[in-house]
């Protein structure tokens, strides 16, 4: 049922959507050089590396670790990639990994290939055998500013709580957050 729910979203979705993601393609290509899309090495169900994509906010030569390791984070942004990221519009090319079946729509948040300590503590609660998320339950309760044993422990609460039911109330959350830019990073 979820994969049946997350084809017809991400199908439909992306039906709607082609002409904001060429016209945010344009935008990423016209004002820094470099690729318009970023594809990043994350790990997946059952902690398999998968390449997801996002429309690229970060200089090229950006070093490949989760922004809030970066010194000063502002100074890798393209003209645009604020932007971009306070919108989430560079997560849009994430509707492909949706529809080949790396991600769903609801999960816990891809781990970066590098991010060794949250894919054990992942592994050892059991959430790696989950398919990773656009966004998830522990994005909708605290999402970048949550230190990763806490994220870990909501991952893992919805590993047990999933539902249709608490699937929509975060997507909900997440479309109320989104809007009010609640909890994003630069």
């Amino acid at each position: 049922m979820k994969r049946a729910l997350d084809l017809f979203l991400a199908l439909l979705l992306t039906g709607c959507l082609v002409v904001p993601v060429v016209v945010l393609a344009l935008a990423v290509r016209l004002t820094s050089p470099g690729p318009v899309l970023y594809w990043s090495d994350r790990v997946g169900r059952n902690n398999r590396i998968f390449k997801m994509p996002k429309f690229r906010s970060m200089r090229i030569n950006t070093p490949a670790v989760a922004t809030h390791l970066l010194s000063n984070p502002e100074q890798w942004l393209t003209p645009i990639g604020s932007f971009l990221r306070k919108s989430s519009l560079d997560e849009l090319p994430q509707l492909w990994s949706i529809l080949k079946g790396d991600m769903s729509f609801v999960g816990p948040r891809p781990a970066l290939f590098n991010q060794d300590d949250l894919i054990a503590l992942r592994t050892e609660k059991g959430v790696h055998k989950l398919v990773p998320g656009l966004t998830g339950w522990a994005q909708v309760n605290g999402r970048d500013e949550l230190p990763i044993p806490q994220k870990v422990q909501l991952d893992a609460e919805y590993l047990r709580k999933q539902s249709l039911l608490l699937d929509l109330k975060i997507l909900w959350m997440t479309a109320v957050k989104v809007l009010y830019r609640d909890g994003v990073s630069h």
